[in-house]
Parts: C-alpha cells; sequence; structure tokens
C-alpha cells in the first residue's frame, strides 16, 4: 500500500522513489544488454542513461527516507518538495 502524500511504501517505509530507481536501473541494464547483443549503440546507450537516472532517483529516494528518519516527519511531507 502507498501512501501518495509521502510517496513512501506504507508497508516498508521505504520511499517510491528508491524502488522506481531501482525498476529503472535493472530496465537500463536489460536494454543496455540488449543493445550490446543487436549491435544497436542508440539502445546501448539508451539504457545507461536509463541506468544513471534510476540511480539518482534511487540516491534521492534514501536521501528522504534518511531525513524522514532524522527529522520524524510523519506529519510533515515537505521532504517531497
Amino acid at each position: 500500500m502507498i501512501d501518495h502524500d509521502t510517496h513512501e511504501d506504507a508497508n516498508m517505509g521505504i520511499d517510491e522513489d528508491r524502488t522506481e530507481g531501482s525498476a529503472k536501473q535493472m530496465g537500463g541494464k536489460l536494454k543496455e544488454g540488449a543493445g550490446k547483443l543487436l549491435g544497436d549503440e542508440k539502445m546501448k546507450s539508451d539504457g545507461q542513461a536509463d541506468q544513471a537516472e534510476g540511480k539518482l532517483q534511487n540516491t534521492w529516494g534514501s536521501m528522504k527516507d534518511e531525513a524522514r528518519e532524522t527529522f520524524g516527519s510523519d506529519s510533515d511531507d515537505s521532504v517531497d518538495r
């Protein structure tokens, strides 16, 4: 179950950006691998870009989680802004 006010997975306490970022990284690895296999340089570079974007999103989610833990923002969703 996802709490859309804080973008946090209510069951696990993990920010949605972390899970989405991890998924983007995995998809990027698959795309990069397909590009290598098919000899498609654009697909390969798109996959690398997806991985970088996913890593940034995952890091952002981790930072928000740490801020929530540090500042206890149960009622304050200002970290998402």
